[in-house]
């Protein structure tokens, strides 16, 4: 058996596979997340730990025994956060995540010193880590003095699983302190943030070895101590991997909180310009791109949220043919964006509302908007160089067909939706902990799943859809104007 952990925003998965790739059972546990100014979000580690302790004991608890027959453990979580240790290895505030946009100013600064996007390959954007730490150095500097170590969310339970300071090449690259195409620390973007790469866990492959269990969790679970821990990959990277989205033109639209457009590549190809970021892949030798979005699901559960009506409910009452849009435009901006605007200052915004503006035309402008949003990072995505000629769909929104018929006529590209069967960041964590244990060919693991349909784009509606992605790119610009 292998065991992948995902450490998500709203919970942490526990997975279980067999030798086969079957998946055996999971367990899961929520987790919230803390706002407590606007723009701030964070979590305590310890809320991790507990998370994982709950999503294990789950699983032991339905699959009894099984958990002895593990051989290996993968590990993936959400990316940039800022897990800040002391010197014994005690945390010393919540940790500050991927959707926190604080450290906004920080971040240009930091952009403008033309060091950080030769080396990296990217913006550098208010969510990534570095400028987190220097808005700790700015705001918070007793704590700042105490930093002993940084590091990510996932390899925070690295640390509590094993006792290693220990990263990989996928999560460290959205940090902006990774030499993205030599996948090395660099000790220009560290000294230009007052740190030094003693601070920094150490770095290997997401297939290597990076660790092993310690022998107390071990009694606890039912599993032998030393069983080896992979480096394993960032939630993206992750998912990729157990997609099997390893290979060049290569692609996923992922629909969960965030929203992902991935594609994989077998050379760095960097364009910060376009703010579509480059990263390295969980596996050796091989780079990704992808457009982010900051609210994609987020923005229907917010529509939710107001209305009192389920996610489900809402899509369930648009039916299961693809509508032409209304005139009624939604920009899904609710924390900022990423992919293409680099702007953690916007906001979202409902345009075109009239008396006759009913509760399914909301329903439809959020799902339209979103699509849009996926529109926009094959746009910037094309102008870094990786030409798409069709993507498999994942994440919770997925679930959506009408949302998958607005997202293939936005894009103009067919979505493959794969066939029944967890292919996400927990599954693909799973083999990295398969490969690091065995040393299996991670080619021939990372394979990607039976498409069990193809959502083709609406031709009848491509020249509507066309019209209404450009009345949305329209509005960037025009709500800028007013909340700048």
């Amino acid at each position: 058996m292998y065991l992948g952990l995902d450490l998500g925003t709203s919970g942490v998965k526990a997975l279980l596979i067999d030798a086969g790739q079957t998946v055996i059972g999971s367990g899961h546990a929520s987790l919230d997340v803390s706002r407590p100014h606007p723009g701030w979000s964070e979590q305590n580690p310890a809320d991790w730990i507990r998370a994982c302790e709950d999503a294990i004991a789950e699983l032991k608890a339905s699959h009894p025994g099984q958990l002895a027959a593990v051989k290996g453990i993968g590990l993936s979580g959400q990316m940039h956060g800022a897990t800040l240790l002391d010197a014994g290895d005690q945390v010393l505030r919540p940790c500050i995540l991927w959707n926190d946009t604080r450290s906004h100013a920080e971040a240009a600064k930091l952009d403008a010193d033309p060091r950080f996007r030769k080396l990296t390959g990217n913006i550098v954007f208010p969510g990534f880590t570095a400028p987190k730490l220097v808005w700790v150095k700015n705001n918070e500097p007793d704590i700042f003095a105490k930093v002993a170590k940084v590091l990510l969310p996932k390899d925070f339970l690295r640390l509590w699983l094993s006792g290693e300071h220990i990263s990989e090449m996928s999560d460290s690259a959205g940090t902006s302190w990774l030499h993205v195409g030599k996948r090395g620390w660099s000790s220009d973007l560290l000294t230009a943030t007052s740190l030094d790469e003693k601070q920094m866990p150490s770095l290997v492959e997401g297939t290597e070895k990076a660790g092993a269990l310690r022998s107390e969790l071990a009694s606890k679970w039912g599993m032998q101590a030393g069983i080896p821990i992979a480096g394993g990959a960032g939630d993206n990277a992750a998912s990729a991997c157990g997609m099997g989205t390893v290979g060049a033109g290569q692609a996923f639209v992922s629909l969960g909180t965030s929203g992902v457009l991935f594609a994989a590549n077998a050379a760095y190809l960097p364009n910060p310009e376009s703010a579509v970021h480059t990263f390295c892949h969980g596996l050796p030798d091989t780079w990704h791109q992808m457009g982010v979005i900051l609210s994609a699901t987020d923005s229907l559960n917010w529509l939710s949220e107001i209305s009192g009506k389920g996610a489900g409910e809402l899509t369930a009452e648009l039916g299961d043919a693809l509508k032409a849009p209304t005139g009624v435009s939604f920009l899904p901006y609710l924390s900022g964006e990423r992919t293409p605007h680099n702007d953690s200052a916007i906001r979202g915004s409902f345009t075109g509302l009239a008396h006759e503006t009913s509760r399914t035309v909301l329903t439809q402008a959020v799902l339209e908007g979103v699509a849009f949003a996926f529109r926009d990072s094959l746009e910037a995505l094309a102008k870094a160089g990786t030409t798409l000629t069709r993507v498999t769909a994942i994440g919770g929104g997925s679930r959506s067909r009408y949302w998958l018929k607005a997202i293939a006529t936005a894009l103009g590209l067919p979505v493959d939706v794969p066939a029944d069967g967890d292919f996400g960041a927990a599954f693909g964590a799973a083999r990295l902990g398969m490969i690091a244990a065995t040393g299996a060919d991670p080619l021939r693991v990372c394979t990607a799943p039976a498409t069990d349909a193809t959502i083709e784009p609406v031709a009848a509606l491509s020249n509507a859809y066309a019209d209404a992605y450009q009345r949305y790119r329209a509005l960037y610009p025009a709500i800028r104007a007013v909340t700048a």
